[in-house]
């Protein structure tokens, strides 16, 4: 008996199910990388942020998951180069799918118990995703928006249901419009933290204060 085709798995029907003590032998998860291509790269390098949005409430197997990282990855990787971009997959397939295998062979119906103790066994796992929710997010130079939104446009296509692609407003990854992400920076409120920042806070001895030593105090 092979693998069931997803359709019997897209609708989020019953409670989460994870993966616990009392529930053992799940099959590990098909995707492991969650950040792909320049990770490390400062948050000034790459402004353009773009993600693809879930329009529908349903589940995504971790296989989808990972067709779609290797689809954008190979996109990317082609077109701007594996240091030109960041990406990263926002979803986390934790729910556990079931199976109640079944007997096809000759004589099945003698030794098989039927619909009698149906309960499955775990055959794999899947993200629980919501409308609106963002599975995965891109980011990288200005420049390089049409190939972004290319990479993402191809990736869509692993996934059952509709998506939307969305050009983000912020700068990077971070929590911040771009207008003024650049003005707390100038003032020296924001800092570069990796491809993240840190908020200087006016607390504290002023020996240590940032905002002190530059002067925006």
């Amino acid at each position: 008996m092979g693998r069931r085709p997803f359709r019997c798995y897209r609708y989020q029907k019953n409670k989460p199910y994870i993966k616990s003590r009392y529930c053992r032998g799940v099959p590990e998860s098909k995707i492991r990388i969650y950040d792909v291509g320049h990770k490390k790269a400062l948050v000034d390098t790459f402004p353009f942020v773009a993600h693809l949005a879930c329009d529908e409430k349903q589940q995504i197997s971790s296989e989808a998951l990972e067709a779609c990282r290797v689809a954008v990855n190979k996109h990317l990787t082609k077109t701007i180069g594996k240091d030109g971009y960041h990406i990263r997959m926002r979803v986390h397939p934790f729910h556990v799918i079931r199976a109640n295998k079944m007997l096809s062979c000759a004589g099945a119906d003698r030794l098989s118990s039927g619909m009698r103790h149906s309960y499955g066994k775990p055959i794999g796992v899947a993200a629980r995703v919501n409308i609106g929710q963002i599975l995965l997010s891109v980011r990288a130079k200005d420049v390089n928006e049409k190939h972004v939104i290319e990479a993402i446009r191809r990736g869509k296509f692993k996934f059952a249901g509709r998506q939307k692609i969305v050009k983000s407003l912020k700068w990077g990854f971070t929590k911040y419009p771009r207008e003024e992400y650049v003005a707390l920076r100038k003032n020296g409120v924001l800092s570069a933290d990796g491809n993240i920042v840190k908020v200087n806070t006016r607390h504290g001895p002023l020996a240590k204060s940032t905002l002190f030593l530059g002067g925006h105090m």
